[in-house]
């Protein structure tokens, strides 16, 4: 069942917890909504209350003006505001980066896992053209060309095919929040002196067939915070498989 919470500035977040035990709130990347971590819940929910929320301008969120990273904070820390006792959280991509600037700003958390951060994917230069075009697109009207100019750009295949897809329409109705992300990854440096005032446990994932910039940000994620550690998991890209990190998840965040 799908319930609402109201942000600072009040703007009303939509959420879904769903098991029972400590709750744990999952943060989607780029191109997710709430039913993106769907996969997660039937594997998790006997030991967690799984929380999945859709982010700022998404799904059944709204999507109040002018945005910042500030007000995806205060959207998250509203959320775990909901339960009675510290959250954990796993975040994915830009989500983890969200997660980190949160729990970095005072957001109290039992644990935290991050997947893939991305920190340190190019240079300066191509990440601000390429974050101006997606701004340029949003602006302009053009959530279809933000979601096809967003896959092309970072890799994945791509077919004019897919414009025709049923699952488009999704996709395409996220396409103005691509620019978010972008803003949330900043130029892909790694907050350094802001890690390092994470004091909770943290898990640093990454997938052993991904490309080399997932080992490099997670390594440096893991460096960053205090006693966390990274780990590498073995057949797993930057589109993890629910089925193989969340034995991950249940060990640490449980242990």
């Amino acid at each position: 069942m799908t319930s609402f919470v109201t942000s600072a500035d009040g703007t009303r977040i939509a959420y879904e917890a769903q098991g029972s035990g400590p709750p744990l709130v999952l943060v989607g990347g780029a191109l997710n909504d709430r039913n993106s971590a769907g996969g997660y819940v039937p594997l998790l929910e006997d030991a967690f209350t799984v929380v999945r929320y859709d982010r700022r301008g998404r799904g059944e969120s709204g999507d109040t003006q002018p945005w910042s990273v500030e007000r995806e904070i205060e959207d998250l820390k509203a959320v775990a505001a909901e339960f009675d006792e510290p959250v954990s959280f796993y975040g994915h991509s830009s989500g983890a980066i969200l997660g980190l600037a949160a729990v970095a700003a005072g957001l109290p958390v039992h644990r935290v896992v991050t997947y893939e951060p991305p920190f340190l994917t190019e240079q300066p230069e191509d990440w601000r053209a390429f974050a101006e075009q997606q701004r340029d697109l949003a602006a302009a009207g053009r959530p279809g060309d933000a979601v096809e100019n967003f896959i092309r750009h970072v890799g994945a295949p791509w077919d004019p095919a897919m414009r025709q897809m049923p699952f488009w329409a999704g996709l395409e109705a996220l396409g103005h929040t691509v620019t978010y992300d972008l803003q949330i990854v900043g130029d892909s440096s790694v907050p350094v002196e802001a890690l390092g005032r994470i004091e909770a446990p943290l898990l640093s994932l990454y997938g052993g067939d991904s490309p080399q910039w997932a080992e490099t940000s997670a390594e440096a994620v893991a460096a960053a915070v205090p006693g966390a550690r990274a780990l590498s998991v073995p057949g797993q890209t930057h589109n993890s498989d629910p089925a193989v990190l969340s034995p991950h998840l249940k060990a640490f965040l449980l242990g």
